[in-house]
């Protein structure tokens, strides 16, 4: 029977892929559940497109100003034990844009989306904090538009972050999936970067599409990261 424990153990090289439900226990939603920021919401894939931010940045800001900033939640034990995890022998690849595993200390992530903390001015590359961005949008020296540091609807990854993950991913002997129901690409796709004899587990409250041979550990990842020893 597959132990998660043991095999955390024995990797020596571990790569968590992880999505939106590892940071609902901080409070912040998910995306496309019920009460998730896309419920209700008139089509939020457009509100946070490249398209929109171009000929709309006044609705764009407000979208992202209303619906995506939690500043105030703290990493909970699944960032924790990952960071620890990672910070001896792995890496973690998050879809996630809220910077709650650099908060719970990991030092080997990679933002395949990006970070919502990092604001920029599209004309001068300043960057800015976000409570600034909280305020305004336009950069008041140059007129510029600012935005968060993420990928957009309609805009390609940048090629840097996509080999970055791709490298963490194929050097793992253990690769754990969290909080994700694997099907926005191309993050689910990177699975096919694993070395062939790589074990490949997920952790979610149901049977995601994985890989054949991949284990599935059953339940709330919250209790399932609780029980871990790092």
């Amino acid at each position: 029977m597959f132990d998660l424990q043991t095999a955390i153990d024995q990797a020596k090289r571990i790569t968590f892929m992880t999505g939106a439900g590892v940071s609902t226990a901080s409070g912040i939603p998910d995306y496309r559940s019920k009460g998730g920021l896309y419920a209700d919401k008139v089509d939020p894939e457009y509100a946070l497109s490249i398209d929109n931010l171009q000929a709309h940045h006044e609705d764009f800001h407000k979208f992202v100003v209303e619906n995506m900033y939690y500043p105030d939640a703290k990493p909970n034990v699944i960032h924790e034990k990952m960071a620890a995890i990672t910070n001896q022998k792995g890496t973690i690849v998050t879809q996630n844009v809220d910077g709650l595993d650099r908060k719970a200390g990991a030092k080997h992530v990679v933002e395949f989306h990006g970070n919502l903390y990092r604001i920029y001015c599209q004309i001068c590359r300043k960057q800015f904090d976000y409570q600034t961005y909280l305020k305004s949008d336009v950069h008041a020296a140059d007129g510029g538009v600012l935005r968060p540091d993420i990928v957009l609807y309609g805009e390609p990854i940048n090629p840097d972050t996509v080999n970055a993950a791709i490298n963490a991913i194929a050097q793992a002997d253990l690769l754990i999936v969290v909080g994700t129901s694997f099907v926005v690409y191309p993050f689910a796709g990177l699975i096919g970067y694993a070395q062939p004899d790589a074990t490949i587990v997920a952790v979610n409250r149901e049977r995601i599409a994985l890989p054949e041979g991949a284990q599935m550990v059953l339940g709330d990842a919250v209790d399932v990261f609780a029980k871990l020893h790092v």
